[in-house]
């Protein structure tokens, strides 16, 4: 490199000013008299607004925070500040919609008409992103009632499950009890409220119950997430789509598993669920080929029917099946839950769906007095 392109490419010193073209000097008139009325301009008190961060500091474009961009900054003590890739720029902007604000509770059934699609694993992504990203409580809930593994996925340390939080119900009056029926994933904090490993005790959980347990939910948990069985018409499934604000619907890169995704869509739209389908993110779970007539016909025609559809790419660590981390997935398999969090959480800014079954109902469900402790004397 020659010496002067070096020396172009150093940072310069800062110039708060620029010089300005001179030009001659106009003519002075002589300074009219000061009228009597006429004051002074005011003299600026020092107040504490004056230590702002542009005044003291000046303002800084922002840098790159990841990859060679964010290296370089770092090897040279932050003396040169490259700004971010566009491919930083485009997660940042995904990771802000993320955090997009709402009051109150929101809940996202995740529906499968088909097993072995992926639902639990798109579940636990998609709920570890928000976990992490959001940074406020959430809780993905296994209301799959032949014996689901959600809490399997993230190596749930708690042994309670979804029955014993029934049982238990009156006595839960605080997040620090509630803590204690779930488990949570120590990387992104995303909490697991398990089923009941014996099918026959979940499949005995109906749609009461159900509502009863996110009734509670509501109180302590800012989002939940609702992993349901396959079956659209037994009675738990029915209640949680009543309990619905959005729709995450989960599809293989299939013939048979993008059909029975959209006959899911037609029994919604038929039984009075039309904004719930407008409103959906469907998910094309395990893409090896995006060029593939199935997916680009499954593409089209969920398109124009939901809110987003996104392409998650087949990942070996998925496929296996075992304990899912978001630091474990493939770099374009944490991009794609990111985008499906992101278009999920364009809906935030929506009135809930469910806003009327929070108001009107509760299913059942009151706090009921904790109970007498006993205390050594």
């Amino acid at each position: 490199m020659e010496p002067h392109a070096l020396h172009n490419a150093l940072p310069q010193p800062f110039e708060p000013f620029e010089p300005a073209e001179t030009s001659p000097p106009a003519e002075m008139s002589p300074p009219a008299e000061m009228s009597p009325s006429s004051e002074p301009a005011p003299l600026h008190r020092p107040t504490a607004s004056d230590f702002s961060e542009a005044t003291v500091l000046g303002r800084r474009g922002q840098a790159a925070r990841s990859g060679w961009r964010h290296l370089l900054t770092d090897l040279t003590g932050g003396r040169l500040r490259l700004p971010p890739s566009l491919s930083e720029m485009r997660r940042n902007q995904l990771m802000n919609r993320v955090r997009t604000p709402f009051d109150g509770t929101r809940r996202i059934v995740v529906m499968s008409r088909k097993g072995g699609v992926g639902k639990t694993t798109v579940t636990v992504g998609v709920g570890s992103t928000f976990a992490a990203v959001r940074g406020d409580r959430v809780v993905a809930v296994d209301a799959n009632p032949d014996a689901g593994n959600l809490a399997h996925r993230i190596a749930g340390d708690c042994q309670r499950t979804i029955t014993d939080l029934l049982a238990d119900s009156g006595r839960v009056r605080s997040f620090a009890h509630m803590r204690g029926y779930t488990s949570q994933c120590v990387e992104s904090r995303l909490e697991v409220l398990a089923s009941d490993d014996d099918a026959r005790i979940a499949q005995g959980l109906d749609r009461d119950a159900y509502c009863q347990v996110v009734s509670l939910l509501d109180h302590f948990y800012n989002l939940i997430m609702l992993d349901t069985g396959t079956g659209i018409l037994d009675s738990a499934n029915q209640g949680l789509i009543n309990e619905a604000d959005q729709l995450l619907l989960v599809v293989r890169p299939a013939l048979d598993g993008a059909k029975a995704g959209a006959q899911t869509l037609d029994w919604l739209e038929e039984h009075g669920h039309d904004e719930l389908v407008a409103s959906a993110v469907v998910v094309v779970n395990g893409i090896e080929r995006e060029s593939d007539p199935i997916v680009q016909f499954a593409r089209k025609h969920f398109e124009s029917r939901c809110r987003q559809v996104t392409m998650v790419p087949w990942d070996a660590t998925l496929e296996a099946g075992g304990r899912t981390t978001l630091s474990g997935l493939q770099r374009g398999t944490r991009r794609a839950f990111l985008d499906v969090a992101a278009a999920l959480a364009d809906g935030f800014s929506e009135e809930p769906l469910a806003q009327g079954s929070r108001e009107s109902a509760t299913h059942g469900f009151t706090f009921g007095p904790l109970p007498p402790v006993d205390r050594a004397d």
